[in-house]
């Protein structure tokens, strides 16, 4: 099967992240990859307001690039009920041409294993061990095994003693022995009376009504069958049911779907068998062996609105990034070899997406065109940020025209709804877009939050401050701000805590007095002069 490639946006996701993700796997998709938009984190008030809007799904949660055992091809696990017999299970075996058999119960869990030469070593058993197996292998396994049919079911105990009459026949312990005979009906009655339990009879041959009453009186069970003596002896020890010879599910490692690849393999190197059941709630799933690890491929990831390792998705080192597209700063991320890289200067992600669209000479579908102008108008604030540039407006204007949209009547009901502080926990308004950067040797992060106005600001501040100084304690943060950005683009206000709050408030009273609202144009670059 195909493995998917996850788009995917930063941790902390807003709307410009997961509406690229969104709109850029569905181009994939039209372009005949199987694409399949993903998120780190949840999603904030705004972006579901826009996924409601625009009649979308939140992408899929994922929060690790390490492979599971659900994510790459395993083997079809080859079942057989646990009181099958061993004839049954090498026919499913060779069949299905497996090495490795699953028995389950009658209710369908996973019981045990048998392997292909647990089977095959039957035949060259001590036969003090396949003794002790066939006299407790029911009737029904005797006649299965040897495509019989069964005359009479007695009632003498097996001793799982297996013989053919010769020469020295009435000199044996016949005592409970399965007999292998041909139509010789002396033989049978020798045999009955000397205590045999059950006789196998070759090819189809039918006693007398005499010899079948002797047996009912003594409980002989007869089987005919339309193998010869040398069939008989060969399959009568793959009668024994395979639950006698399996290996218990308790003693053997199982997996399950969940479980990381690497993990799999460090418990296979710990045994040496060829294949591992997979199991979900006692039943089994799949077989897994260790070139099923060998054969699979990494999670592949095409990485929107970001591209630093400390904003992507967990061990992203497990994973292949095969592109980037992105309007932010070069960062960390590093890869095994070239890559498509997609970096401008515009305002949202959602612009470079935009245009890719428009560069294949795809037309957007309508629901796609709507989250790439909201997460334009969100981005650049309703194309009022100082991030904004022509290119993004002139995009706004021809997706406008193309599809009918009033962009100033999406942006005031998007702001209208979505830019509150009502009713957020500090943990919430800090952590919804919140970014860390390396400023000159100082570890700073910057969460940002949009607002009609700042009078809802007081009300929670003291609560904020003291949140955000123990958050900058944990972390270990230089500087931690909390930027309530006016939505229409009219300034900001600032919250500070951490080492460096104190040396930085005047700075931050003059970013105010500036009218800064752009993180990555603005603040960061003013933090930047003045803690290198």
């Amino acid at each position: 099967m195909e493995q998917p490639i996850y788009v995917i946006g930063h941790k902390n996701p807003d709307t410009d992240s997961i509406c690229a993700a969104l709109s850029l796997a569905e181009l994939k998709r039209q372009l005949g990859q199987n694409a399949v938009a993903a998120r780190i984190g949840h999603v904030n008030p705004e972006t579901k307001f826009v996924l409601e809007k625009a009649g979308m799904e939140p992408p899929l949660h994922i929060n690790t690039a390490k492979s599971t055992l659900a994510e790459i091809e395993i083997d079809q696990a080859v079942t057989v009920d646990k009181g099958a017999t061993l004839r049954r299970g090498w026919d499913l075996l060779i069949e299905n041409d497996a090495k490795t058999l699953y028995a389950t119960d009658s209710e369908g869990n996973y019981s045990g294993l048998v392997t292909l030469g647990d089977i095959s070593k039957i035949q060259m058993q001590d036969l003090n061990i396949t003794r002790d197996l066939l006299k407790d292998t029911p009737v029904e396994n005797f006649r299965a095994a040897l495509r019989g049919t069964v005359l009479l079911e007695g009632t003498r105990p097996l001793s799982g003693e297996v013989r053919i009459a010769d020469k020295k026949m009435m000199d044996r312990n016949l005592e409970g022995a399965i007999m292998v005979l041909n139509d010789h009906e002396d033989s049978m009655i020798k045999s009955m009376a000397k205590g045999a339990a059950m006789i196998l009879i070759a090819e189809n041959f039918v006693p007398n009504d005499y010899i079948i009453d002797m047996a009912r009186n003594m409980g002989v069970t007869l089987i005919t069958t339309p193998y010869n003596l040398m069939k008989i002896v060969q399959m009568v020890y793959r009668s024994i049911p395979i639950e006698s010879i399996m290996l218990p599910a308790s003693d053997m490692v199982q997996f399950s779907r969940d479980e990381f690849l690497e993990d799999v393999e460090r418990e296979m190197l710990k045994t040496r068998h060829s294949s591992y059941p997979v199991v979900s709630q006692g039943r089994i799933t799949g077989s897994v062996a260790r070139y099923h690890l060998l054969k699979s491929s990494p999670k592949r990831f095409i990485l929107v609105d970001h591209n630093e390792k400390k904003q992507t998705i967990n061990d992203i080192d497990k994973g292949e990034i095969i592109e980037i597209v992105d309007h932010h700063r070069i960062g960390d991320i590093t890869t095994s070899k070239p890559i498509q890289f997609r970096n401008m200067i515009v305002g949202s992600s959602c612009t470079i997406v935009g245009l890719m669209w428009q560069e294949y000479g795809l037309k957007m579908p309508e629901n796609i065109a709507k989250l790439v102008i909201y997460a334009m108008i969100s981005d650049t604030m309703n194309f009022n940020s100082p991030t904004c540039t022509p290119v993004d407006r002139m995009l706004a204007e021809r997706i406008a025209t193309e599809y009918g949209f009033d962009i100033n009547a999406m942006a005031e009901e998007l702001f209208a709804n979505t830019a509150t502080i009502k009713g957020k926990t500090v943990q919430q308004l800090t952590g919804t877009d919140s970014k860390e950067f390396n400023i000159g040797g100082h570890k700073v992060a910057i969460s940002q939050t949009f607002v009609f106005n700042y009078d809802d600001i007081p009300a929670i501040r003291d609560e904020l401050l003291d949140y955000m100084r123990q958050e900058a304690k944990s972390r270990r943060l230089d500087l931690f701000l909390m930027t309530f950005t006016n939505v229409e683009g009219r300034g900001s206000r600032f919250l500070a805590a951490g080492p460096e709050a104190a040396r930085m408030r005047p700075v931050l009273d003059r970013f105010e007095d500036q009218g800064f609202v752009s993180r990555k144009k603005q603040i960061v670059p003013g933090l930047a002069r003045e803690l290198e």
